[in-house]
């Protein structure tokens, strides 16, 4: 199938216990392969607001000469298995499945592009492997254990709308700790993918990981936040080369239906060929 002259694939990749529902766009034919991307979406409802900018962006990557692969991790989308089957180590290791197939496949130079808290799994897949990687991370949740308070808030407030007893994060906490399954706004959790979750950040990178962050922010503002700010000083501290960007639009991965950012494109699309300029030099 070819849309504007990229070329999109959709197949599935056996994985642990089943298999990945993946989407691969490559550029035209004309256009010469500069490297790969995979895509690491971001968690629960997040996910599917984020599809449509996601894809936007698979598009003019590839436009941009670089295959990119999005796949549905386990338990997510049309990939094997239900959500509360799913653990964070299982998501780490669909995350290294994705980046083994593009590396056997597409030449050139490779990136991991997370959204969200797919930037926590990016960063923890780039710890496993042990190897700098050049990483793209969109609006990058820093904390994993305060995403999942985030997360397990929305329970609350469905519980006041209905009128029900709430039952608080620190109950929904214990019943994860002890190793039970949650339920909050439709989705169970299971203890395996909340503690993993918890645990997760964005620390002790292999020195040398080449890091671009793109956050959310008004037009005429070049100045991120504190909270990514110290984030990026640590990483310098620590042998990796990070810059982060702060990019205008909107909040696409909180709307089903959020206006298109194209600002968050052309910013990406400039980062990976300015690194790409890098290596090559």
């Amino acid at each position: 199938m070819t849309q504007a002259g990229a070329n999109l694939q959709a197949f599935f990749l056996d994985g642990a216990r089943g298999q990945r529902f993946c989407l691969l766009h490559t550029p035209p034919p004309e256009q010469p392969m500069r490297g790969h991307v995979v895509y690491v979406h971001p968690f629960a409802e997040e996910m599917n607001a984020s599809r449509r900018m996601a894809a936007r962006q698979a598009r003019a990557m590839a436009h941009a000469g670089y295959a990119v692969l999005q796949m549905d991790l386990m338990g997510c989308g049309d990939s094997s298995g239900h959500f509360e089957e799913a653990s964070w180590e299982t998501w780490v290791a669909d995350v290294a499945l994705a980046q083994r197939w593009m590396l056997e496949r597409c030449p050139g130079v490779a990136w991991l592009w997370g959204v969200r808290a797919g930037c926590l799994l990016a960063a923890q897949a780039c710890r496993q492997d042990h190897q700098p990687t050049r990483l793209l991370l969109w609006q990058p949740v820093l904390s994993g254990k305060q995403h999942l308070h985030q997360f397990l808030r929305l329970q609350m407030a469905g519980d006041m709308v209905r009128g029900d007893s709430s039952r608080g994060t620190s109950h929904l906490m214990h019943l994860l700790e002890q190793g039970e399954s949650v339920e909050v706004a439709g989705y169970s959790v299971s203890a395996a993918l909340a503690q993993g979750l918890a645990r997760a950040d964005l620390e002790a990178l292999p020195a040398g990981t080449q890091i671009v962050c793109l956050e959310l922010g008004e037009a005429d503002s070049s100045t991120i936040s504190p909270a990514l700010s110290a984030q990026v000083q640590r990483w310098l501290t620590s042998g990796c080369h990070a810059r982060a960007e702060v990019v205008a639009g909107s909040v696409f991965w909180q709307m089903q239906e959020s206006a298109d950012s194209p600002a968050w494109r052309a910013t990406s699309l400039r980062c990976l060929g300015g690194a790409a300029a890098e290596v090559a030099s």
